[in-house]
C-alpha cells in the first residue's frame, strides 16, 4: 500500500507576511562606515518585481550611483518622500 505524501513549494519562508507590503531599510541609524554595505546586502535579498523603501538622512545619490554600476540596471528608483529632514526612494528590482 502507497501513501502520496503532499509538497509543497517551500522556496521562501511561506509565512505569507512578506507578499503584501515593501519592506522598509532605514539607514539614518546605521553607522556610515556600513550604511551602503547594509543597503546592498538588502538589495540582494530582493527579488525580480520585489520593491525595498530605502530611508536615508539626505538624497542618496552616491549610492544610487553604486547601485547602478554594481546591478547594471537591474534596480528601478522611485523617490516616495524628497527630503529634507528624511529621503524615501522605493528600489525595486527589474530584472
Amino acid at each position: 500500500m502507497t501513501s502520496e505524501i503532499p509538497v509543497q513549494d517551500v522556496s521562501g519562508c511561506a509565512c505569507g507576511e512578506h507578499d503584501a507590503q515593501v519592506p522598509e531599510l532605514d539607514v539614518r541609524a546605521v553607522p556610515h562606515a556600513i550604511r551602503h554595505a547594509t543597503v546592498f546586502g538588502a538589495l540582494s535579498a530582493i527579488r525580480v518585481g520585489g520593491a525595498l523603501d530605502l530611508v536615508a538622512p539626505h538624497d542618496p545619490k552616491p549610492l544610487l550611483a553604486q547601485i547602478a554600476d554594481r546591478e547594471n540596471g537591474a534596480i528601478d528608483v522611485e523617490y516616495l518622500v524628497p527630503g529634507p529632514e528624511a529621503w524615501t526612494l522605493r528600489l525595486t528590482r527589474s530584472r
